[in-house]
Order: C-alpha cells, then structure tokens, then sequence
C-alpha cells in the first residue's frame, strides 16, 4: 500500500487495523492528519484517541478500541510509538498486555479502525504479535527515500498548491535542505508566501529564504579544506562560530564527514550503485551522492591526512585551552604544507 492508495481507501471503507512504519517523521505526521480526517471534527472527542506506549499500557488502548462509537459509525484509536514490535532491550516502565493484544488482533473490533504508528526503520519479525499484526493490517512502510523520491514529492505540493518552482531552483533546495523531506515541506510555507503575486518559486527566492543547513556549511567546508582553500575554509569555519555552533560539534561533523569519504572512496567501486552503497553504510542517499562526487576529486592520501588531522583537533580541543580558531587555522597550514 502506499500513500494514495491509503487516503484512497480511508475515504471510502477503512480497514480493521493498520500499522505505519517507518522514519519519514514528516509522513508520518501528514499520516496521522489523514486518520483524525476519518472521524467527523464534532464526533472527535468521543471517536478518536492516540495513545503513546511510552506512557500508557496498550491493555488502556486496547479498552478504547473494544468500545463501541458514541453517537457516530467508526472510531479510531492510534498506538504511537509502540517498541515492543521492535527487537530492542530496554527497561520496561511498563506491563503491557501483549497477549491481549495478539487476542486482539485476531478478532479484530468491526467498528475500529486501530492504528499501529511505529517510527522505526524495522520491526522484530520473529515476535509472534508482529507476525500476527503484519498478517492482520494494512501495511504502509515510509523507506528512506531516495532524492528523486523527495524531489517529486515535493513537487507535486508544489503543483497542487497551483505554484511552480525552476529548475535551477529546485536543485538549490534540495542542496540547501539535503534532501530532507521534512526540512523542505516546513520551507516551502515560507516560499508559497514569498512568492506568492507570482506563484513561481525562484532561485534568488530559495537563496533568500531558505537557509544553508549545518551539514551543508560541513560540506563546503570539507570542500574548501580539501581544495586547500586556506581563506575560504577559515572564513566559513569563523562565520559558523559567528552563529553560535560549537567547535567540537562542529569537528565531530567534520570528523564524520572525513571518514564517509573515505569509505565511500574505498567501497563504490565494490557495490553495484549509490544506493546499495548507502543501504551498506546507512547512509541518506543524497550524501552518498555527494559524498562520491567529492572523493572521485582527492587522492586518498589527502582523505587520510585531512581525517587523522580533524582527530588531531578533537584531541586538543578537550586537553588544552588553545582556541578551536587556532587550532583549525593550524590544522589548515599543516595539511596545505603537508601537500607540497
């Protein structure tokens, strides 16, 4: 099932039980709109409830969902954020019924539409309750999604919203957004009111309000590092102090960079695409990408000094009282040296 095809069929006759999965925070949102959608706005106090498992036992949900609609046809009731169909160990707060559940799920309440709303990127399939949901429900599962997924997405709302958006400004969004769905979506309100007399989104419009995220900055800065950009790279380093980020936040970035590079370099030629690069690593697509159109210009050599230099940096950061200024506009003349 996918996204049509749910909004489809919730308007129309909604399943017993569904389960959203997934870490697309932005889908999951526009997801959770569409079920509240199914009950009438003056039927929604009594016919529809969401229930964080982190804060409340199932068996409370479970009631909710075995009762029959006040003065209405459906009643929905969402379970959010449900970690016990995941394989991970923690420290239960609390008891939850998982028998009840599965009993449940069996026999499903006919006049229920229940929604398992999990934000993870997998489930623990060799649970029997995740068997039995995943044999019951309607299943619609938010992969990470590649640029040209986030890209089409993004510009169907614009086409919806009766805008459209130039070429050469589209790719400054992605690039300034890194192709984050969520980032553009809480963006684009800002561009649909900018340009709204003309309803044509501009580059010099997403130049002016959308603005370049820290893991963009990183990356130019990772750029101007390895280009051996002495003045560009300390400029960019001096105006994100100016904006408050912290060094070793800002290093560890760079760190991080550094070794996707590194490995991206090592391994593209071992994997059959970007994208199975990018499943290996578990890394968003769109810095694979990137990342290969970067390493594919600097020796390995350089990759390396660059990287055991950052670590350099870290090192002195947390045992000296020698600015991350210095230190930086140090590392920078030492690995600009290092290369002649």
């Amino acid at each position: 099932m996918n996204f049509d095809e749910l909004t489809k069929q919730l308007k129309e006759q909604p399943a017993n039980v569904y389960l959203i999965q997934g870490e697309q925070f932005y889908l999951l949102d526009a997801v959770r709109d569409l079920f509240k959608q199914v009950i009438p706005e003056d039927e929604r106090q009594m016919n529809y409830a969401s229930y964080d498992m982190d804060e409340v036992e199932v068996s409370v949900a479970l009631d909710d969902a075995m009762s029959v609609p006040f003065f209405g046809e459906r009643r929905v009731v969402v379970i959010e954020k449900p970690g016990f169909l995941t394989g991970e160990v923690k420290k239960q707060r609390l008891n939850h019924d998982i028998e009840g559940l599965q009993a449940y799920l069996e026999h499903p309440e006919p006049t229920t539409t229940l929604v398992f709303i999990a934000p993870y990127a997998k489930l623990d399939s060799r649970k029997k309750v995740v068997k039995e949901l995943k044999r019951t429900a309607q299943i619609l599962e938010f992969t990470e999604m590649t640029e040209n997924q986030v890209r089409q997405f993004v510009e169907r709302d614009i086409r919806t919203h009766g805008y459209k958006i130039e070429p050469v400004a589209m790719n400054a969004f992605v690039q300034r957004t890194n192709a984050d769905l969520s980032d553009m979506m809480g963006e684009l309100a800002k561009l649909y009111l900018y340009c709204y007399d003309e309803k044509n989104i501009t580059s010099a419009a997403v130049n002016e309000l959308v603005t370049k995220s820290l893991t963009e900055n990183v990356f130019d800065l990772v750029n101007a590092v390895l280009a051996k950009q002495t003045n560009t790279a300390l400029t960019i380093y001096h105006d994100l102090m100016i904006s408050g980020e912290e060094p070793l936040k800002m290093n560890a970035l760079l760190v991080s960079q550094f070794r996707l590079l590194i490995q991206v370099k090592g391994l593209i030629n071992k994997v059959r695409s970007e994208k199975e690069l990018a499943s290996q690593l578990k890394v968003h697509p769109y810095r694979i990408k990137l990342a290969n159109q970067s390493a594919k210009r600097f020796k390995f050599r350089d990759l390396s000094l660059a990287y055991l230099g950052l670590i350099d940096i870290e090192k002195q950061m947390k045992s000296t009282q020698r600015s991350a200024e210095l230190l930086f506009e140090l590392f920078m003349v030492d690995f600009v040296t290092a290369g002649k």
